[in-house]
């Protein structure tokens, strides 16, 4: 079970986003880990009470705006661009059918020649169009400063036509410099805008994403309510301040909001973790046939595998089902050398959980309807952790299991349940990995149910489920309960996805 996050996606299995698709270099790709880890509370069912909001692998999340591009608008003759109407038009021409270089050239040599505002802005384009071929850091700063030159042209008599470039240009401005990690530059550059734009719906809802994306989600939801208040069917605002009363455990409130969000005008609210959200806030109020009417609904509009499958970062062809059997993996040796070592980890677990050591974390993603619920993390995302530190053995013996050690789609932690405890239905965020539970400490009236199947531990054996699919547990047993969990990749996935896919 792993912490999710709401963000913009920037890619994934199916490139949610042009940009992330590329996953520019070495600084790029630390900024994706973080987008990605931001984000994906929006994605996926755990819920992290300061979790912003993301966009799914397998869907686009910018919307397609129905007006043409301003620099496919033709020039008016009296507009200061008119005696360059020609090249812009050519140099556009060539951005739009993939000759980006050229593009490039020919808005640079125009903005050598006349100050012009589309000039500038094409060559931003261009620039950044041009980053994501190369996936080329430095092409991305140009393109930056390019857009920054947007402010140059600002003015209180600027015509619409302007303004419209300007809002543009700022916009994806602020997209590129979250991308590049600097959130608090975003939400400048939008500010400024909105001073330039005052009451402008769409910039708002802009920079309430962008506040959401730094953690910020008391300033996110002041600008939404703002929205709200100006633009009562905001589609945008309704989805996402239907999440973020969902983030407060405000179910009752959250589901009509979400509701007019995933029926309303904004294409980035249809997309499978505000269906997931939907849901989930209907099957904690006791509605679940009502819940199982969104996730059928979601399913059938492709954005969940099925109603019972709802993870978000997928690789759509692999192999999937609720429990694995070890004898149907590759892992076979793996899994036997786990259980053989059970009382080394299960000893170096105990020693942890040692209240004067300390060490175990409460789960935060609220999960559980009631209990107590903790764990101590060892490997994250593919990295080992300092945790390993207190229990070396332990991670000794996972260091020769490389698909779990690297995984960067998965977990290894140890995990104690107290009695009383129950977990809240919910979904992992990925049919990327296998997540198996070695049994430490089991006693009676512990149970795990996976899709329609519920199983027991055993203390001593590991087993398989796929947790992308919906499970459940409760614990009404009288002392606790510890496992330990590895995640490990999916076996189907190939070489070259399990180095590139996008960590979570």
């Amino acid at each position: 079970m792993q912490k999710p996050e709401l963000v913009k996606e920037k890619t994934a299995v199916s490139e949610a986003k042009s940009a992330t698709a590329t996953l520019l270099v070495a600084g790029s790709i630390i900024v994706a880990l973080v987008a990605v880890g931001v984000w994906f509370a929006l994605s996926n069912p755990p819920i992290n009470n300061n979790a912003n909001t993301s966009r799914t692998e397998n869907q686009k999340s910018t919307r397609r705006s129905s007006q043409p591009h301003p620099l496919a608008k033709p020039i008016h003759s009296s507009d200061p661009d008119y005696p360059i109407a020609r090249e812009i038009a050519n140099a556009y021409k060539a951005l739009q059918q993939k000759r980006t270089k050229e593009a490039v050239v020919e808005f640079a040599a125009l903005t050598e020649n006349v100050k012009s505002i589309r000039a500038y802005y094409g060559l931003a384009l261009a620039l950044d169009q041009l980053s994501e071929e190369r996936q080329s850091n430095e092409i991305l700063d140009k393109a930056i400063a390019a857009y920054k030159k947007m402010w140059d042209f600002v003015k209180k008599e600027s015509s619409a036509e302007n303004k419209e470039i300007l809002k543009r240009a700022i916009v994806r401005l602020a997209d590129r410099q979250g991308f590049s990690g600097n959130e608090a530059d975003a939400v400048e550059s939008l500010r400024r805008l909105i001073d330039v734009l005052p009451g402008d719906t769409s910039v708002l809802n802009e920079l309430a994403l962008h506040y959401l994306l730094t953690g910020q989600n008391d300033k996110a939801k002041a600008v939404i309510e703002d929205v709200l208040r100006r633009r009562s069917d905001d589609g945008f605002a309704l989805g996402h301040y239907g999440f973020l009363l969902k983030l407060e455990t405000k179910y009752e409130e959250a589901v009509p909001y979400l509701y007019r969000g995933i029926r309303g005008d904004d294409d980035r609210c249809r997309e499978g973790r505000f269906y997931f959200h939907l849901g989930d806030a209907l099957h904690r109020l006791g509605r679940r046939d009502e819940a199982y009417e969104i996730y059928n609904e979601a399913t059938k509009m492709g954005l969940f595998k099925s109603p019972w499958q709802r993870s978000l970062y997928n690789v759509n062809r692999l192999d999937s089902r609720p429990w694995w059997n070890p004898v149907d993996t590759p892992y076979v040796k793996s899994i036997r050398m786990l259980e053989r070592n059970w009382e080394v980890i299960r000893d170096e677990g105990l020693a942890v959980m040692d209240v004067g050591r300390g060490g175990f974390e409460a789960e935060d993603e609220n999960l559980r309807e009631s209990g107590q619920w903790l764990q101590f993390t060892l490997f994250q995302r593919g990295f080992e952790t300092k945790s390993c530190n207190r229990v070396p053995k332990t991670c000794q013996i996972v260091r020769q299991i490389k698909e779990a050690a690297q995984c960067s789609r998965g977990q290894i932690k140890y995990s104690v349940m107290h009695p009383g405890t129950h977990i809240w239905p919910h979904t992992g965020p990925t049919n990327c990995r296998l997540r198996m539970h070695l049994g430490l400490v089991i006693p009676k009236g512990v149970n795990i149910r996976c899709g329609s199947e519920t199983k027991v531990w055993e203390e001593g054996k590991v087993i398989i489920l796929d947790d992308s699919f919906e499970h459940e547990v409760w614990h009404n047993g009288s002392s606790f309960r510890l496992i330990f969990i590895i995640d490990m990749w999916h076996p189907d996935l190939t070489e070259s996805e399990k180095r590139t896919l996008p960590p979570i």
